[in-house]
């Protein structure tokens, strides 16, 4: 059963086998709230997933350790139970569909496990992982829904509470639970009164909708930048500790991911992949009531891709009208990009690009301009709108 000895017991077996993460303050990302960060996106593997996979592994038997250890994942678990099973000593095997990206198979190696390329999807992966483990006898790690994975991610809470006094909130993200679970079962036992908040990507709400009808629900289909949290059916251990000890869970846009990204780049000059910053969002857009709170939200990972880390920044650059676009319709006449770029100019925005599109439009001489503009922030792109229209230009979109 877990325990806050279980989690304490953690703590003292991770001490030479993960990073420490401290705590740090975060400005200009949410200014309503004090807000600190838990940049788990810091640890050796670059997520929080090490701490789980770490202790499960140092529980095992003698026995256990000498057949091995499996895990099915596409990402942040495998390279958790790789490092692991390799600081333990112990054989893992990791099954990996075989469209996973060839940098996470080669991290994946380059910790020290095994890899099984299964065809299909994540679905198959999986079956093939418990088809090894019973067949072999491994002993199979699972990602979420396990009582020592638990403990070792509630060691986060720990090293919060030795790092910050008076914290009124922990804002944490969800997919199958096993991370909130550890903390807020940990942050209860010690500290009741701090609130624990789980935020959960709209295209992937299973705990949120499970937690909302109160009972375990399995998605259909799951779509969210956020990968890492894309679970469609929470666990049985994670669901009961979650409806036991979160306060509270939010969702939150890919468009609002995409912005804590950018925000996180620039303001903190740090790396975070969509789902460890999902709690950043989610102080970010005043999901939760945090004025005047001392908050730590959990970043929990930062194993991005790198081609779709420039996708990522355009969209948090188009959400926070830091770039944005005009389509204007006019008279197709000499002189009237010169005017719009003055206008433009004039406001303090950069035009990046220009598209001359023709159309239908009610003038039988009539065209569409596309302008493309690096902007300040909303009230920049309204302010140059509304520039354009008291020249007579007419905004289309």
């Amino acid at each position: 059963m877990l325990s806050l000895d279980k989690v304490f017991n953690a703590q003292l077996v991770l001490k030479n086998i993960i990073r420490e993460t401290n705590v740090v303050r975060a400005y200009g990302i949410a200014p309503e709230c004090e807000l600190y960060l838990k940049p788990e996106n810091l640890q050796i593997t670059g997520s929080f997933k090490v701490r789980g996979s770490a202790y499960k592994i140092a529980m095992l038997s003698k026995e256990e350790r000498k057949k091995g250890v499996i895990a099915c994942s596409a990402g942040n678990h495998a390279q958790g139970v790789a490092l692991a099973a390799t600081k333990n000593g112990i054989k893992s095997l990791i099954c990996l569909p075989d469209s996973a990206p060839i940098s996470k198979i080669e991290a994946t190696k380059g910790f020290g496990a095994q890899v099984c390329l299964v065809e299909g999807v994540y679905d198959d992966a999986y079956k093939k992982a418990l088809e090894l483990r019973d067949s072999e006898g491994y002993t199979f790690v699972h990602p979420f829904d396990d009582e020592n994975v638990i403990a070792g991610q509630g060691t986060i809470a720990l090293e919060i509470f030795h790092d910050l006094d008076n914290i009124d909130a922990i804002i944490v993200p969800v997919g199958g639970g096993g991370l909130i679970s550890g903390i807020a079962y940990t942050v209860k036992q010690i500290r009741p009164a701090v609130k624990v908040y789980g935020v959960q990507a709209a295209g992937a709400p299973s705990m949120f909708n499970s937690i909302k009808d109160g009972k375990i629900e399995c998605l259909d289909s799951v779509s969210t930048i956020a990968d890492g949290i894309a679970v469609k059916q929470p666990g049985e251990n994670t669901y009961d500790l979650v409806s036991k000890y979160v306060d509270d869970i939010a969702l939150v846009s890919d468009d609002e991911v995409a912005s804590s990204i950018l925000a996180l780049i620039e303001k903190q000059k740090m790396i975070a992949e969509g789902a460890g910053a999902v709690s950043v969002a989610a102080a970010m857009f005043d999901k939760f009531k945090l004025k005047g709170k001392r908050v730590v939200s959990i970043v929990s990972g930062g194993n991005i891709d790198v081609t779709s880390l420039s996708r990522v920044i355009d969209r948090g650059l188009r959400k926070s009208g830091r770039s944005t676009s005009l389509l204007i319709e006019l008279i197709d006449k000499p002189g009237q990009l010169k005017e719009i770029a003055r206008i433009i100019a004039d406001c303090g925005g950069n035009v990046t690009g220009v598209q001359y599109v023709k159309g239908y439009t009610e003038s039988i001489n009539g065209c569409y301009l596309r302008i493309e503009m690096e902007t300040r922030d909303w009230d920049h792109v309204n302010l140059i709108t509304q520039s354009l229209q008291n020249e007579g230009f007419k905004i289309v979109e």
